[in-house]
């Protein structure tokens, strides 16, 4: 008995002593806020080699996995594909049409498409991509484009 009065006598005290939240009734819109970027991956080991970047460094060497892990950042910062400057974007034509690349360095490019289900086009048949933000990653190529 002595133990739960002594918790209650603790629990009032904290109670009384921590200034408590204010409830208000402000609705926060979600439109209002910048949607960033989604990114999704064609298979499991590209999204280890995206997410690990011990991983990355075997694989495409340092200064390749530095420049991904930096690419990756401004995909997800983005709020859509047609913000991003870093890493010269350029949308690839013929059989790749509907793909962008993003440079690494060392000759090598992050490549990925949309991933709307419904893809955002123009009128002349070519992906929007300022309306874009929803991507996968298809590959990291060396020679792609």
């Amino acid at each position: 008995m002595e133990r739960r009065l002594g918790l209650e006598r603790i629990s009032l005290h904290l109670r009384t002593a921590m200034p408590q939240p204010r409830l208000t009734s402000r609705a926060v819109r979600v439109s209002d806020r910048p949607v960033a970027v989604e990114i999704a991956f064609a298979n499991k080991s590209l999204r280890q080699l995206c997410e690990s970047e011990r991983r990355a460094r075997r694989s495409l060497g340092p200064r390749v996995a530095e420049k991904l892990k930096r690419r990756l950042a401004d995909l997800r910062a983005a709020n859509c594909v047609k913000d991003l400057v870093a890493g010269r974007p350029s949308e690839l034509k013929g059989d790749h049409a509907g793909q962008v690349a993003l440079d690494l360095g060392n000759k090598f490019h992050l490549v990925f498409c949309t991933n709307h289900s419904v893809v955002p086009l123009v009128n002349g048949g070519h992906v929007d991509w300022s309306r874009v933000n929803r991507v996968k990653i298809i590959c990291i190529e060396n020679n792609y484009v």
